[in-house]
This record gives C-alpha cells, sequence and structure tokens, in this order.
C-alpha cells in the first residue's frame, strides 16, 4: 500500500535539509491532522468546486495540522507564509490551493514554535509517513463500516491506535458520507491516542464518495 506522499520522497531528501522540528513550545499537547475527503466536499460545497482540488480530480487533501492548545489561547500570527517554489510544488501534492495555505498558517502560525516552512515541512512529513487504505481513493463510490475502516488504517499503520483517528460524515439524502478524517499525533510526530474533545461524527455504516 503506497502512503500518501511515497513519490515524493526524492523531492523531500533534495529540498528538506534542515531539521524538520523547531523547539517543543510546552503549551502544545499534541496535533491534529484534518484529512477532506475531496469528491465529497467538493460535491457538499458549491463554492469550493472552482478550487484546485476540486477541478483537478483530487481524492484526499489535507486541510490542516492544527495544535492542541489551551481554549482560548490566539493563534493568528502575520508572519509570511510564502514558501520556495520547490516546496510549494511539493505541498502541492496534498495542499493545492495557495490562499487555503496561507490561511491556514495566518490561523496558526501564533502557536507553533516553528516558522511556515517548517510547519509545512511537517505536515509533509506526516502525510509521507499515513498509509491510506485504498478504498479511499478509489473511483468508486463504496459502503464500508466504520470499524473496518479504522483496523485497515490500524493495520497498515501498526503504531497508530484504534482511537487515534476519528472520522467526520454529513448526510446526504438517505446516506452519510465520509467527509474528513482526523489524525492525532503527540509533539515529536508519533500516534497518540485523539483527546476526547476530538469527536467521531459517523455512524457505524458510512458512504465513501469516489467520484465528483
Amino acid at each position: 500500500m503506497r502512503s500518501m506522499l511515497q513519490t515524493l520522497i526524492c523531492y523531500l531528501v533534495l529540498s528538506f535539509g534542515a531539521p524538520l522540528y523547531a523547539a517543543d513550545n510546552a503549551d502544545i499537547a499534541g496535533y491534529v491532522m484534518h484529512i477532506q475527503m475531496t469528491p465529497a466536499v467538493c460535491s457538499f460545497d458549491s463554492t469550493r468546486q472552482k478550487q484546485r482540488k476540486c477541478l483537478e480530480g483530487y481524492s484526499l487533501t489535507i486541510s490542516s495540522l492544527l495544535p492542541e492548545v489551551p481554549v482560548g489561547r490566539e493563534c493568528e500570527t502575520k508572519s509570511s507564509a510564502k514558501l520556495s517554489p520547490l516546496q510549494a510544488k511539493v505541498v502541492a501534492r496534498v495542499m493545492p490551493d495557495e490562499n487555503a495555505r496561507v490561511q491556514l498558517w495566518q490561523g496558526v502560525g501564533g502557536c507553533v514554535p516553528m516558522n511556515a516552512s517548517q510547519y509545512f515541512r511537517k505536515i509533509i512529513n506526516f502525510a509521507e509517513r499515513l498509509k491510506v487504505p485504498s478504498d479511499l481513493t478509489s473511483p468508486n463510490t463504496i459502503d464500508v463500516q466504520k470499524e473496518n475502516l479504522r483496523q485497515q488504517f490500524t493495520k497498515l499503520n501498526p503504531s497508530l491506535p484504534p482511537n487515534g483517528i476519528r472520522f467526520t460524515c454529513q448526510s446526504s439524502r438517505f446516506e452519510s458520507v465520509l467527509t474528513e478524517i482526523r489524525v492525532c499525533y503527540q509533539k515529536n510526530g508519533q500516534y497518540k491516542q485523539c483527546s476526547s474533545h476530538i469527536v467521531t461524527g459517523c455512524p457505524n455504516d458510512f458512504t465513501i464518495k469516489g467520484s465528483y
């Protein structure tokens, strides 16, 4: 099973020689990566249908990597989100819309102990290591059981605990459609159990949308 960014390892080796992580921030309890099921998100939200991820038929995209910080802490930043052309090209494989990347950094940059380049390298590293079940990238729309999909993830990623992943769904007529997957990490990048406030939003059975 291929990882999300296995084909980009050569870019990572050539481009990112700097240390991956800056010093830890004591206020951060961990990170949560939000992975969008792009066909479903694009079909539900007409305002996004002109975004690159919808126009070019992405199966999965990463919407954010959010630090777990104390409630009420302000995370906005005015620091630059500019990336080198090569790094921007790599990041675009999983976060294709530049405006969305800029907005993400402006919203979380004040709460992470790193600059924008280091932050997006962190996302790339997480995405490269996470192996995803083939059901999530199939061109076909299929029905799955939540626990079966969870087991597929833990089998492909042995260090991922069963409760280290959460699924979010949205109702569509007579079915629930998977729209987002959340994966929980320690500050050092290892998987961990998701905190209790990170809830699942899917029934036991739901649909994975495979086409737009």
